[in-house]
């Protein structure tokens, strides 16, 4: 083997084995499961029990809720339409999704919801890729009468709050106004729902359909989809969410019975998938490749480059910034990448271990998903610790950690 070719030493893995085992033992995280990749050769880990009480172990097949890493899955359809001409970065999206055309703009945006001014212009594909359409879970502005209508018209996916279909969700969405001008600021979430309806309706297909047909089987993601089958329920542990003042496990969602046990009235694009960390690995795998898995093609090259690169101008860059450095603590120190792609944040200065150009995106049940051209690597890292305690976050902060110190330098 070359030395071109080198992955990682054997002291580094063993190193990250000890330090993430030590989350384990400690009772803070019953189990997960962590896969690495780099030039071809692939490590997992599976440490742990699916319940907090023991029982099952975790396997390397364990299906997790992926909640925000679904979006960095979700924008590659899109992309897809794009490629094919069906979709332009720039069009007005009111043919497809009329529920947003002639939008009122709030005059302040934790102002009174009557109190707007016309939109200056339609929203475009590129404002939903971007998360710039002017709608979105907004840190800076929980209690506000837009947050609260967000959270009240139940078109955020919330534990123990199920979506309606995806039409009366779209006009649901069309009686609020925009929080800000179509492409102003950055602002996280709704888009990633939106693109999913967007995709059924210019398709013909649901979300999914068009998600298996196009991007799943293509990249054998057999484990991957918006719920999980009867006959695999068993690889699904319990969600938990602990206690932020005492740490005891709360289960926000079983795995037979829960609400991923069959097919959700609304496909959630934003957070709706289950996934395996092998399913993953294809995924940011295809992406690191330019869109190639194998000798097919799934997206352009350039396709790529615009999904996996940080499209935020300077001023939408500036509400980025102020979301992850100023709000730090409810993400536990998750989300400081500088720039934004297309479904993903993307690395654009040097914060931690990590190179610039690293993209990809974590999740609020404990999930932690990204790609690093400059390295050749893959990291995926799944856990059924929600982030109501920093706990899933140490762990994810640890694995990062450890994983760029295992890597031999070719």
């Amino acid at each position: 083997m070359g030395q071109s070719n080198v992955g990682f030493s054997k002291t580094g893995l063993q190193r990250m084995r000890d330090v993430l085992s030590r989350h384990v033992e400690s009772g803070k995280i019953p189990g997960f499961v962590a896969l690495i990749s780099r030039n071809g050769e692939t490590h997992v880990e599976a440490i742990g029990t699916m319940c907090h009480d023991g029982g099952a172990p975790m396997r390397r097949d364990t299906i997790f809720r992926m909640a925000s890493t679904s979006k960095m899955v979700g924008a590659a359809p899109i992309m897809i339409l794009l490629d094919e001409c069906k979709l332009h970065l720039d069009d007005p999206v009111d043919p497809w999704l009329p529920e947003l055309a002639n939008r009122q703009v709030l005059k302040q945006p934790n102002g009174p919801l009557d109190d707007t001014v016309p939109a200056r212009r339609p929203i475009t594909v590129r404002d939903l890729l971007t998360s710039t359409f002017g709608l979105g879970v907004d840190m800076t502005l929980m209690g506000s009468p837009i947050q609260n209508a967000i959270f009240e018209n139940g078109l955020f996916d919330t534990p123990g709050q199920e979506m309606p279909e995806s039409d009366e969700w779209m006009r649901r969405l069309g009686t609020l106004p925009l929080c800000y001008q179509p492409g102003e600021r950055w602002q996280y979430h709704m888009s990633n729902e939106v693109l999913g309806v967007l995709v059924a309706r210019v398709t013909g297909q649901t979300f999914e359909g068009f998600l298996r047909k196009r991007i799943f089987e293509p990249l054998g993601m057999k484990d991957t989809g918006f719920y999980v089958p009867e006959s695999k329920i068993d690889r699904l542990p319990p969600a938990y969410v602990p206690d932020p003042q005492t740490g005891e496990f709360i289960v926000w969602d079983e795995g037979a019975g829960g609400r991923y046990s069959k097919p959700p009235a609304f496909q959630a694009g934003g957070g709706g998938l289950l996934s395996t960390v092998d399913d993953y690995h294809a995924y940011l795998q295809m992406l690191l490749n330019q869109g190639m898995h194998g000798t097919e093609r799934i997206l352009s090259r350039p396709a790529v480059q615009l999904m996996t690169t940080n499209r935020l101008t300077p001023e939408q860059q500036a509400f980025r910034d102020d979301l992850a450095k100023n709000n730090v603590h409810l993400s536990h120190g998750q989300g400081q990448h500088g720039g934004w792609g297309f479904g993903m944040a993307v690395r654009t200065y040097r914060g931690d271990y990590a190179s610039i150009g690293q993209f990809g995106w974590d999740g609020g049940t404990g999930t932690s998903a990204y790609a690093d051209p400059d390295k050749q690597l893959t990291g995926i890292l799944l856990t059924q610790v929600g982030m109501s305690t920093p706990d899933s976050a140490h762990l994810i902060h640890d694995f990062w950690t450890m994983v760029y110190q295992a890597i031999i330098e070719d």
